[in-house]
């Protein structure tokens, strides 16, 4: 690869104000107005339009910005009823479920279960069912290797990181139905 002298100076530059920054930084310089002044400038002349996030049925609100027609930044709608609504579930409501309720069979009461009995029990009843119903092979002698009993739901509001784990997990189960809703 060849370096012209203005390359270098070019990377240079960028690696001594990125090292002085990171140094300001790490010496608690508040660099909030500078990033927040920064942010600002950056969408400055961009035409906003808003717009519907289409990773899931949710449907949250977005703000796209764009400078001569290239987006240069997508960010959530803060007057949007969809988010405003959406955040207040996850975060804020009281009535959000925040222990592991259980209501046995027959049972008319929810206990409230403690994390590892929950998990140790869905464990449990995926591994019973998994060999219960498990098919290796076909009538003929082919590998089938699957599970038609257990179904998989991913969701939209999990990174894909977690979905694509989630994914690995199931298909190595031999589970056939999963679904996503964050597929896109």
């Amino acid at each position: 690869m060849d370096v012209t002298r203005r390359d270098f100076f070019r990377l240079s530059a960028s690696a001594a104000a990125g090292t002085a920054v990171g140094g300001l930084a790490g010496l608690g310089a508040d660099l909030g107005p500078a990033v927040a002044r920064a942010q600002e400038l950056r969408i400055k002349d961009a035409k906003t339009v808003p717009s519907v996030c289409p990773y899931c049925a949710v449907g949250c609100g977005t703000l796209i910005h764009t400078v001569e027609g290239q987006i240069v930044n997508i960010e959530g709608n803060p007057k949007s009823p969809v988010n405003e609504a959406a955040i207040y579930q996850l975060h804020i409501n009281p009535n959000r479920a925040t222990k592991v309720l259980r209501r046995g069979p027959g049972a008319t009461q929810w206990e409230v279960w403690g994390l590892e009995q929950a998990m140790d029990r869905v464990a449990e009843l995926v591994e019973k069912t998994r060999n219960e119903t498990f098919v290796e092979r076909t009538a003929d002698g082919r590998p089938l290797n699957h599970t038609l009993a257990i179904f998989s739901l991913g969701g939209a509001t999990m990174d894909n990181e977690w979905n694509h784990i989630q994914q690995k997990l199931m298909r190595g189960l031999g589970v056939v139905a999963i679904e996503n809703q964050a597929r896109i």
